[in-house]
């Protein structure tokens, strides 16, 4: 195979390490395989100079263009950067508040810290509509149980974040709000009628896809009334008939974590990658920071395409939307790393931030 071609496969995956600091094997595979990018985690996480130097670090593994520095940087338990950093509430806050204007500030305010340490992509916002009090996943991350009030602050949210420079991820598709079980553990069943899923789950799916969100993550899932076998994640008709075609979404189908129980209780990681882009995700997740295990899922890639098990026109497509994201959000000028830390005390936890969050917390 082309050296060309690994390296466009190298762009599908969103990897991740264990450490502060970007290790040497994670560097030997980004030279052969120019990565998509990396995911950041709270055992990535140091101190604020440190987590500057290590997305510079990270951004240098793609070769061609620059990586994805990303992370899952919600509000409330799921939120990687904790203080110094500004430590805001769970998203159930907004919806209670119900106030377009202050999700404006919240999102602006999280953009100027995420882009202060050099992180360009966040997993958020959560646009599953929380129906279900007893959902041990979703919660309090949710914007709110209705899809309304949902998509409402959910395209704010990608608005605002976008328009700062931060690439945002709707998750997470079909819809992971009425489940009773953790995807992190074994596979939710979601037993709507397509009506129902198209009338509220979809519902904040669309208001995104509308605000031209870069990314929209999967879930997964079983959906039995849209495909009684697969998980959502490597369903072709979830992924590409609905999401891409019905819905119209034209940025970049992102996998939930493939090591998941919900999907590798079943399917070997590379198994699930090559299912998933067949499916039609252009990009997958592999979070454990197991080197190896991402070296393998990128040579299962290389081999499905050399068998055309994954054809070379999904492959191209998949290079394209990926390639037009990075060219939308990390061809823009950025400042220097030593520009950063310069300045990063005075945006992380800076009082007009700490005021939004405690605006936000009364609504707790």
């Amino acid at each position: 195979m082309p050296l060309a071609t690994r390296r466009n496969i190298g762009q599908l995956l969103i990897g991740s390490f264990k450490g502060t600091q970007v290790p040497v094997e994670l560097r030997s595979l980004a030279r052969e395989f120019d990565l998509g990018g990396t995911i950041l985690f709270g055992r990535n996480v140091e101190a604020p100079e440190q987590v500057s130097e290590v997305a510079a670090d990270a951004e240098a593994l793609g070769r061609s263009r620059p990586a994805w520095v990303s992370i899952d940087q919600e509000g409330g338990r799921v939120a990687r950067l904790k203080a110094p950093f500004t430590i805001w509430p769970p998203m159930a806050t907004l919806g209670r508040a119900g106030s377009e204007a202050l999700a404006v500030r919240f999102a602006a305010a999280l953009a100027a810290e995420l882009l202060a340490v050099g992180v360009t992509l966040d997993y958020a916002p959560v646009l599953d509509v929380h129906t279900n009090p007893r959902n041990p996943v979703i919660g309090d991350r949710a914007l709110g149980q209705a899809a309304e009030s949902v998509a409402g602050l959910g395209r704010v949210i990608v608005r605002t974040l976008q328009d700062a420079g931060v690439a945002a991820c709707g998750k997470h598709f079909p819809g992971h709000g009425d489940t009773s079980a953790d995807s992190h553990l074994e596979l939710p069943l979601v037993e709507h009628p397509p009506d129902r899923l198209r009338a509220i789950e979809f519902a904040p799916f669309r208001a995104a896809i509308a605000e031209q969100v870069a990314f929209i993550m999967t879930a997964h899932v079983l959906v039995p009334a849209l495909d009684a076998e697969r998980p959502a994640t490597l369903s072709p008709g979830i992924v590409e008939t609905i999401l891409r075609q019905e819905l119209g979404f034209a940025g970049v189908i992102l996998s939930d974590d493939l090591e998941m129980k919900a999907v590798a209780a079943q399917y070997p990681v590379p198994e699930a990658a090559v299912a998933a882009v067949r499916a039609g995700c252009d990009a997958v997740l592999v979070c454990s920071g197991d080197v190896d295990l991402q070296a393998q899922t990128l040579e299962a890639l290389v081999r499905a395409v050399e068998s055309s098990e994954i054809s070379g026109a999904r492959l191209d497509d998949a290079w394209r939307r990926l390639s037009r994201a990075k060219a939308r959000f990390l061809g823009r000028p950025r400042p220097s790393v030593g520009d950063r830390q310069r300045a990063l005390y005075d945006v992380i936890g800076r009082d007009e931030h700490r005021a939004v969050a405690e605006e936000m917390a009364a609504f707790l």
